[in-house]
């Protein structure tokens, strides 16, 4: 599926996290972060394969101690995706998750902030080859840049924070670098990463630290990632979420494919909002479409409508989608009416359908119905419904002519 993004991205760099190309044009990428103890490296790669399968392309382990650089030793053999230490610090963490191999390193410039322990890692992850991100932080900044801006965290220090860490790494000649400056505050986050786009031509990774749980942090995650993207700005994105790590990917692969950034991978699932006509519980319905089509990786647009008078016209450039009639499911493909099946099958018709259509193409699919009878049921069930609702079952006529009252 082609991929049709509506702007344009900034021109940057590009470094390689293992296999995975950051910046330059490449793919936005997306990024997790495991919660278990690194040290215990089954539980951890078990986490990574479920990160993976729900469109992680890169996945952050913590290195705090030293059976973490360990189990970091044991978990990049086997990960199905490349691996950054996250460390916070201590210094020699992150000299022995280079030992361990890992594929980047994330260093927080708050935390380590002796210079000659910088350039220490900077030169061992320049021999390595292995790129570093300068995860700035806005919780976590060196006291000298807030006392220097006010005692505040400000789009400023953190942009300075950064291009205080590239001038330590270049004096050892290092540049494999990708950096984010990451802040709770959504309007001081986008204004940072505006400013270091101004300046750097790194790739920048977009997150908004510390989001908190869905639905809160979902909205705030998008509206700080999505109000940079279409700016044109960010290579790589995590959602950062107090939830299973798992929401994190499948968020962030959501967002890039909503916004035309990726090519679709799972079902993209459009529901009407529900009204008076509707013939069914739409959010039900719609919630058990979405888990039953979680785990298959089907980039088709599926409908759920919730009735047939309104329903297959509003939805008729979705690939496949349900509208229900009278206890009835009328399904139809690319807007036209195709079967009928049984109100409480209508999911496992769309999930059936689907696959066929994923495998074979549409018009398959609809060679093997009789879409003449289907359309025939769908219209029977259409004028019943209208028979027995009304052609204005919201009221909206008696609404309009109260607002010509008002007005004549």
């Amino acid at each position: 599926m082609e991929v049709t993004a509506a702007f344009s991205r900034r021109t940057t760099r590009q470094v390689m996290v293992g296999d995975v190309p950051v910046g330059g044009g490449a793919p936005i990428s997306v990024q997790s972060m495991t919660v278990t103890r690194t040290a215990d490296h089954e539980a951890t790669l078990q986490q990574i394969y479920d990160l993976a399968m729900a469109g992680a392309d890169i996945v952050r382990c913590t290195c705090n101690e030293i059976e973490a650089a360990e189990g970091l030793a044991r978990i990049v053999p086997r990960s199905p995706v490349p691996i950054v230490a996250d460390i916070h610090h201590q210094y020699r963490m992150a000299l022995a998750a280079l030992e361990a191999g890992v594929h980047c390193l994330r260093l927080n410039p708050g935390n380590i902030r002796k210079p000659e322990h910088i350039r220490l890692v900077a030169a061992e992850a320049r021999d390595r080859g292995v790129p570093i991100r300068i995860g700035v932080n806005g919780g976590s900044l060196h006291p000298d840049l807030y006392d220097k801006h006010g005692g505040r965290v400000t789009p400023e220090a953190m942009v300075e924070s950064a291009l205080d860490e590239i001038g330590y790494f270049a004096e050892v000649g290092f540049d494999l670098i990708k950096i984010s400056v990451k802040a709770s505050s959504v309007p001081i986050m986008i204004e940072a990463y505006r400013q270091l786009a101004e300046v750097t031509d790194h790739p920048l990774h977009l997150g908004v630290t510390e989001a908190g749980p869905p639905p809160a942090g979902l909205l705030k995650s998008t509206a700080g990632i999505a109000t940079l993207l279409a700016e044109g700005i960010g290579d790589t994105i995590r959602y950062s979420l107090t939830a299973d790590p798992v929401e994190e990917a499948r968020a962030g692969r959501q967002l890039l494919e909503s916004l035309g950034l990726r090519e679709r991978k799972n079902v993209d699932l459009i529901a009407c909002p529900s009204c008076g006509r509707a013939e069914i519980d739409v959010v039900a319905v719609a919630e058990k479409a979405m888990e039953a089509f979680t785990d298959r990786e089907i980039p088709l647009q599926v409908a759920i409508m919730g009735c047939v008078v309104n329903g297959p016209g509003e939805a008729r450039d979705a690939d496949l989608g349900i509208a229900a009639g009278r206890r009835r499911g009328h399904l139809f493909v690319k807007g036209q009416n195709a079967a009928v099946v049984d109100e409480d099958e209508m999911v496992d018709a769309l999930v059936e359908w689907a696959e066929f259509i994923h495998e074979h193409g549409a018009d398959a699919a609809l060679a093997r119905v009789d879409t003449d009878r289907a359309a025939r049921e769908a219209e029977r069930d259409r004028k019943g419904l209208l028979a027995e609702q009304g052609d204005d079952v919201n009221d909206a006529g008696t609404r309009i002519e109260r607002i010509r009252s008002r007005i004549a």
